[in-house]
């Protein structure tokens, strides 16, 4: 069975909805402390949401010195499909596995709410169960959740095809250009703010955007990279 690590750092709060995500989706959720230092075999890693550390400093600053990031780092170099979700997208950031910064919302207040998703990018390592096109509904909660950049860099992304979601509707935090994930030039590494974990199974997350209003949109993320990691 595939093996799929949700990483703990001091202060993760949605952890154990990862890592339901990643056992509903069919695969085996490992638990990965901060201080491990090393990734116990799994075929994925997930950076959960949260505030690690009390988000000192700046969000995900000091995550991104924790031994078990070390560890990630490498391995996603060498192809390791990554995702950092809210806080986990911060310390991706942190850690220059993404490019980009998170600063505090626009309107520097903290925003919960459903939120829809363009799926920008379908071929990356955790959304190729989706199509490109597609929208999708997801919980979003964060106040550090404005995605800037400069110019040459946001050129860059767009160029390249690595926006991989943009906010439909309504831009909930400020984020340059409406970008609400990114992924990496190979595209085993994708972060995203809003909370595809806390929309996977029927009766317990927000409707659909489209079709069926199954409250499941985000449960292709989690299948999307099993069936990436068996080709």
């Amino acid at each position: 069975m595939t093996r799929v690590g949700v990483v703990t750092f001091p202060g993760t709060l949605d952890d154990r909805d990862a890592a339901r995500a990643v056992r509903l989706a069919g695969a085996e959720p490992v638990a990965l402390w901060h201080a491990d230092a090393d990734l116990h075999g799994v075929d994925a890693v997930v950076l959960p949401g949260g505030f690690s550390y009390g988000d000192y400093l700046r969000a995900g600053a000091i995550s991104r010195f924790a031994p078990v990031m070390g560890e990630i780092v490498e391995a996603a170099a060498k192809g390791l499909p990554v995702l950092g979700i809210c806080n986990g997208f911060q310390v991706l950031t942190e850690a220059h596995l993404l490019p980009g910064s998170m600063i505090k919302n626009d309107h520097l207040h903290f925003v919960c709410r459903e939120q829809v998703l363009a799926v920008e990018n379908a071929d990356t390592a955790w959304t190729r169960d989706y199509t490109a096109g597609q929208h999708i509904t997801v919980p979003l909660k964060n106040q550090d959740g404005q995605y800037v950049a400069d110019d040459a860099t946001l050129d860059e992304l767009e160029g390249e095809g690595r926006v991989v979601f943009r906010y439909v509707g309504w831009n909930p935090n400020g984020s340059r250009r409406n970008i609400a994930g990114i992924s990496n030039a190979a595209g085993n590494v994708v972060g995203l703010m809003p909370h595809p974990e806390h929309a996977v199974e029927a009766g317990f997350g927000p409707d659909g955007a489209n079709g069926p209003r199954t409250g499941t949109d985000g449960l292709g993320f989690f299948t999307s990279v099993l069936h990436s990691l068996v080709g």
